[in-house]
């Protein structure tokens, strides 16, 4: 099945940007709706970006405007840029797969099938 690994995460000061990415192996991202989640400490996780098999994409209005989310199928990648970030946006975050190609539902945690184990987002004011 699918292999998901996150990388990026980093302590970063409110304003500044880090890019996320995510290594899909054994599978081609193609056949995929791919997203990212986030979980605050003490918090429920949350969808922050998906994108589905055809492109489509769908970010969470926490996020929108200062994070987008992209893919490259040539290297099997998901990425999410996330710029202006605020102390808020402290978090794992999590990469995720689900082979539905539906665009409905696209950050509800429950329809994917398969997960990545975290990288850590901190970020101080």
């Amino acid at each position: 099945e699918v292999q998901l690994v996150e990388s990026g995460g980093g302590s970063v000061q409110a304003g500044e940007s880090l890019r996320l990415a995510c290594a899909v192996s054994r599978d081609p991202i193609s056949t995929y709706t791919m997203a990212w989640f986030r979980q605050p400490p003490g918090k429920e996780r949350e969808g922050v970006a998906a994108i589905s098999i055809g492109g489509f994409t769908r970010v969470a209005d926490s996020v929108k405007g200062r994070f987008n989310i992209s893919k490259d199928d040539a290297k099997n990648a998901l990425y999410l840029q996330m710029n202006t970030l605020e102390p808020d946006d402290t978090a794992m975050y999590y990469c995720a797969a689900r082979t539905s190609s539906t665009r409905i539902r696209l950050l509800v945690e429950d329809t994917y099938n398969f997960w990545g184990q975290g990288t850590q987002v901190t970020v101080s004011s």
